[in-house]
């Protein structure tokens, strides 16, 4: 007979809800309920899948680095990452944008156009003003993370129920009655991991959201001209993002290229607009001396940001048991160590650095 009451639920199955899950199994009883029938189906498994320490706001930068360790192999049982490097091109009126990039961190190094075509050399030396290097970016093995995490749940006790789509969730009798297809179960804390659906997921708890909005991030997979070897470039692409942005990435001896695009969608299963990937496949051709190719297919994913851009974690001051995990836009997977910490320290005493949790915190929304 299937359990029917837990310490947790956790809702949601990729990355965050997964590893949150892993942590907090240590000393609860976890069950995870994935609407999918497989995990990580939507923002997980579409990601770049790169750890990029300057990435983000400075929120984000601190958890970059309370992730680090973990994704090395220091603080957990595998190393998910490997060497890759970023390097980020900027044109003449960027150069103001280029100077605030590279505030306040040593681990950026500014470079030369000639030095940005040593690390790629099909990039256009003449339409290069000036670059910056982050040696340091890496790799993720992102279903291997994945993996680890779930192993490391079961080990535990916990559970994953995928296939699980939450259609009810009310408090009765300080317990979270949490509904689906195949019957309710109960825990005295839900944690609201539903990514893209967590203000849906809110609403049906009878809560007001958190002004999450999901963008679209869209990519191709192109081949390359036969003899270029690709695989020891960096990650490579434009300073900024929106309308000016663009990126790529080497991946099995081709190109991955997005046009990184952040198009606000309603949640669900993302598709790419053919006209997007157009304009960003043109903004790659102008850096670079090599034909743009028909993509062999291409892709889309969500990236759901709140206002402030910040990820959303801790208990909601409305309502007793329910702990938000959600709006960690482009940045999930690499901060997934740090959130999924931080999520056991709030069910447990909350978390320990004061000025990290106010940033964190569903509160700033109430």
């Amino acid at each position: 007979m299937n359990r029917t009451t837990f310490d947790v639920i956790v809702i949601g199955g990729g990355i965050a809800g997964i590893s949150a899950a892993a942590e907090i199994a240590r000393d609860r009883t976890v069950c995870v309920l994935e609407a999918e029938d497989q995990l990580a189906y939507h923002s997980t498994g579409r990601s770049a899948a790169i750890f990029i320490r300057n990435y983000g706001n400075a929120v984000l930068r601190r958890l970059n680095a309370l992730a680090h360790p973990a994704l090395a192999g220091e603080t957990r049982e595998e190393n998910v990452l490997s060497q890759r490097g970023e390097l980020l091109l900027a044109l003449d009126h960027q150069m103001d944008a280029l100077d605030t990039y590279m505030a306040g961190t040593d681990t950026i190094e500014r470079l030369t156009a000639q030095e940005a075509v040593d690390l790629v050399p099909v990039l256009r030396r003449d339409q290069i003003a000036a670059a910056v290097y982050e040696q340091d970016a890496q790799d993720i093995d992102v279903d291997r993370l994945l993996q680890s995490y779930a192993r490391a749940l079961r080990a535990e006790g916990g559970e994953i129920r995928t296939g699980q789509r939450v259609t009810g969730l009310a408090r009765k009798d300080a317990l979270w009655q949490v509904t689906t297809a195949t019957g309710t179960i109960s825990a005295p804390t839900v944690v609201n991991a539903a990514g893209a659906w967590a203000d849906e997921l809110a609403a049906l708890a009878g809560l007001p959201g958190v002004g999450l909005q999901p963008m679209r991030r869209s990519a191709v997979i192109m081949e390359v001209p036969e003899g270029l070897a690709v695989d020891s470039w960096p990650l490579f692409g434009a300073l900024l993002e929106g309308d000016e942005g663009w990126y790529a990435k080497p991946e099995a001896g081709r190109l991955m290229i997005s046009p990184a695009d952040e198009d606000p969608v309603a949640p669900g299963d993302a598709w790419p607009d053919d006209m997007v990937l157009a304009e960003g496949l043109y903004r790659f051709e102008q850096m670079v001396d090599i034909p743009v190719t028909r993509p062999s297919h291409s892709w889309a994913g969500l990236r759901s940001f709140v206002p402030d851009r910040s990820p959303v974690l801790g208990l909601d001051p409305l309502a007793d048991g329910f702990c938000w995990l959600a709006g960690q836009g482009g940045y999930g997977v690499q901060t997934a160590p740090a959130m999924a910490a931080l999520a056991r320290d709030a069910l447990s005493g909350g978390i320990a650095d004061a000025g990290l949790a106010t940033a964190l915190s569903p509160a700033r929304f109430r």
